[in-house]
């Protein structure tokens, strides 16, 4: 959380829309500020879904979608970038040309490529492009199925491959990489981070519901708040892991939808 007296993260999500409020660009700046930053947004994409799921995708012109980026930073110093759905090959180029220019300190990339149904969200091309963006950010945040599609190999069933494959695709691209346990089977849910030598696992107990909605989006986000402050991706983790939890635990208090509902960000300040 932030010292008095220093000033909080200011953390920029680039992402995409939730009119639910439960993942992309919303839930990203409600896991900053639950983690004491100043969250900001610029819209890759407006996505007319809810908590059953997605039912369409407009994405504004790429020029409008730079300006933001560039009213953005020529304003705002930019402490870390949180990276979430890039719909497309322009998007992500954009992106990629912005990151370079600008050169943030802190950037984390959520790669949305596969939707937890096991959809495909990116064209082929789209698919190669967002892999050379992974070795331009400090960290990447897939899930399993995604973690399958970086590493270039079939989506892993254990833990130990799912660490195998993370520090795979961290060798290849000089990027760390938190592995995810939660579409494993079995009560432990770890996390991990890695890099192409080293393993840093947060254990986790599995919790039992079906409100996990925006789960990876706010996990990101709340990393990318806390790396600011630490300056090391196992200490971040190790700091978000218990509030995750948390969230996921009164996500039933939240009583929001009828499908898979959001994680509850604010949990630690209810009443």
């Amino acid at each position: 959380m932030t010292v008095p007296g220093t000033v909080p993260p200011r953390v920029l999500s680039i992402a995409g829309t939730d009119p639910t409020g439960g993942a992309g660009i919303h839930a990203d700046l409600k896991s900053i500020a639950a983690r004491g930053g100043y969250g900001m947004a610029v819209v890759t994409a407006l996505v007319a879904q809810n908590t059953c799921g997605v039912r369409s995708v407009h994405t504004p012109p790429i020029a409008f979608l730079e300006e933001q980026l560039n009213a953005v930073s020529d304003d705002v110093t930019i402490d870390a970038v949180k990276i979430g759905m890039l719909a497309n090959v322009d998007i992500i180029s954009a992106v990629g040309e912005w990151l370079d220019r600008v050169r943030p300190s802190v950037v984390v990339l959520d790669p949305v490529m596969i939707a937890t149904s096991g959809d495909k969200l990116l064209q082929p091309a789209a698919e190669d492009a967002l892999r050379e963006l992974v070795s331009s950010v400090g960290l990447v945040t897939p899930n399993l199925a995604e973690l399958a599609v970086l590493a270039g190999t079939t989506r892993a069933l254990s833990w130990p491959a799912a660490l195998e494959q993370g520090r795979a695709v961290a060798a290849r691209t000089g990027t760390v990489v938190l592995v995810k346990g939660g579409h494993l089977d079995g009560e432990q849910c770890p996390d991990a981070i890695v890099d192409a030598t080293s393993v840093y696992e947060v254990s986790g107990l599995r919790v039992n519901t079906r409100n996990t909605h925006g789960t990876g989006c706010s996990l990101s986000a709340a990393i990318a708040t806390e790396q600011v402050r630490h300056q090391n991706w196992a200490e971040a983790l190790a700091e978000v892991k218990p509030w995750l939890q948390g969230a996921l635990e009164h996500a039933d208090d939240l009583a929001v939808g009828q499908g898979h509902g959001p994680i509850h960000h604010f949990h630690h300040l209810s009443l």
